[in-house]
C-alpha cells in the first residue's frame, strides 16, 4: 500500500536530535513551499459569462 510507506517507527535518544527533529516537523508545517505545477484558473460564477461561454460551444 501507497501509505504504509509513510508509518514507521523512530527512536530518538539525543535529546538534541530530538529537539532538532521537532523544529523540522514545525517548520514544515508551518510555511510548506508547494506550488501548483500549472497555474490554476479560479471557477467561473457569473452566470452572464457561462451562458456566453455556452451559446459559443453549443450555437443555435
Amino acid at each position: 500500500m501507497a501509505t504504509s510507506s509513510i508509518f514507521a517507527k523512530i527512536r530518538i535518544d539525543d535529546p538534541k536530535k530530538a529537539e532538532a527533529f521537532i523544529d523540522a516537523l514545525e517548520a514544515s508545517g508551518n510555511k510548506p513551499k508547494r506550488k501548483p505545477s500549472i497555474p490554476v484558473n479560479p471557477p467561473v460564477t457569473d452566470i452572464n459569462e457561462i451562458k456566453e461561454f455556452m451559446r459559443k460551444r453549443f450555437p443555435r
